[in-house]
This record gives C-alpha cells, sequence and structure tokens, in this order.
C-alpha cells in the first residue's frame, strides 16, 4: 500500500527569500528547518537560483505574515547560533586565562 505524497508548490517569492537566508550565510540545513521545507528542495533552489533559473509556483500563495515568521523564524535561528558561538568562545578563552 503506496501512498502518493502531495508535492507542495511554493511562491517565487518564498523561494526567493530561502535562497536570500542561505546566501547570507544561514546553513542550508538549518534554513530548510525553520521554514518547513525539505533540504533537497532548498539545494535546488540554490542551484536553480544560481543559474537565473528560479521559478515559482501560484498555486501556493505565502501571505506576508507567512513571509514575515519565516524571516524572523531565520533571525532567530542566525541569532541563537551566534549566541551560542560566542558562549563556547567564552568558556574556552576564560580556561585559557587561568
Amino acid at each position: 500500500m503506496s501512498e502518493t505524497r502531495k508535492r507542495a508548490k511554493y511562491t517565487l517569492e518564498f523561494k526567493m527569500e530561502a535562497v536570500r537566508l542561505v546566501k547570507g550565510g544561514q546553513a542550508v540545513s538549518v534554513t530548510a528547518k525553520i521554514l518547513g521545507i525539505p533540504k533537497a528542495s532548498l539545494d535546488n533552489w540554490v542551484k536553480l537560483s544560481a543559474k537565473g533559473e528560479l521559478k515559482g509556483a501560484g498555486d501556493k500563495p505565502v501571505s506576508a505574515e507567512q513571509m514575515e515568521l519565516a524571516r524572523l523564524r531565520a533571525q532567530l535561528a542566525r541569532v541563537t547560533m551566534e549566541r551560542d558561538i560566542l558562549k563556547k568562545a567564552t568558556a574556552y578563552f576564560a580556561r585559557e586565562s587561568l
């Protein structure tokens, strides 16, 4: 018994925002997790964007609130990651100074 998976369709704006986050330095896996999309899809979007071939689907509109929520989730993940790095660096240098 096989289930047919429904393929999600995303607008061009949504894809471009996801690609922008990756090009801004955020890891693909982190971005995909935050936005709730498959990592493989985001990898493909980044590759297509580099070639200038990224296209969107008009079937699934993404509201302004959804885009803002995605942006804020990505920002929170980035800030959390930066905080964790600073914690580790602080602990390392504290040990070194003893």
